[in-house]
């Protein structure tokens, strides 16, 4: 169990980089390469699309878009459908930070600090999007629903809900750790490599629909019956 506290402690422990004379978070800056990625692989996919004599690839990527903007769509209603480029945007980084794992890279999801200010960010567009859909004095009485006595615990549910999703995505992403570590320690031999086959590509891209879907769920609840 030494062995498992050693690699837990290692896993936890937020290495500082030096970039250009500055030390940044080790997470920061692999963030900063899987946007670097995700804005080329956008520009490279996007380049010399046509109206007319579609190629297989903008077939292919239109096909994709269309086929993430209605499952987006279908949850949130058309009065949520402005927010679902941010949700892919958080879905591509989530997905492409738990899959860097395979590489060897230690993912950002790994660091408490990242998961929190996604869950934060994701928890300020969701009152956003009840005030612009309800007005605020719409948004206000919602807090007092079904019956004024109920405020104090509608309030207490917006403070929760980021907790919530920072802390599902942070200790999905390190029971993995822990999981793959003890079947190391049990059986050291073939049986990890599947596993790790599992947690690294499978349940990597499952915490990303929940993330999102939940998401999508607080908004949705957020926006109310305004279509």
């Amino acid at each position: 169990m030494n062995a498992l506290t050693a690699a837990l402690k290692e896993e936890l422990n937020v290495e500082m980089v030096s970039v250009f004379g500055l030390f940044i978070p080790e997470s920061v800056v692999v963030s900063w390469g899987i946007m670097a990625f995700l804005v080329l692989g956008s520009i490279l996919l996007t380049r010399n699309l046509r109206v007319e004599h579609i190629t297989k690839r903008q077939a292919v990527l239109e096909t994709v878009v269309t086929t993430i903007n209605d499952f987006f769509v279908g949850l949130l209603g058309e009065n949520g459908k402005r927010y679902v480029p941010y949700l892919v945007s958080v879905a591509l980084y989530i997905g492409c930070s738990n899959l860097i794992g395979v590489f060897g890279i230690k993912p950002p999801t790994k660091d408490l600090n990242v998961t929190a200010a996604l869950a934060l960010m994701s928890i300020v567009l969701i009152e956003y999007a009840g005030i612009h859909a309800r007005g605020g004095p719409g948004f206000l009485k919602s807090l007092t629903a079904p019956t004024p006595i109920m405020t104090p615990m509608n309030i207490l549910e917006i403070a929760i809900r980021p907790t919530s999703l920072c802390m599902r995505l942070f200790g999905n992403v390190l029971g993995a750790f822990v999981i793959m570590e003890l079947i190391k320690l049990v059986v050291p031999v073939f049986v990890p490599a599947v596993f790790s086959l599992y947690f690294d590509l499978f349940d990597g891209l499952i915490q990303t629909y929940v993330f999102v879907f939940l998401t999508s769920l607080f908004m949705k609840e957020s926006i109310g019956d305004e279509e």
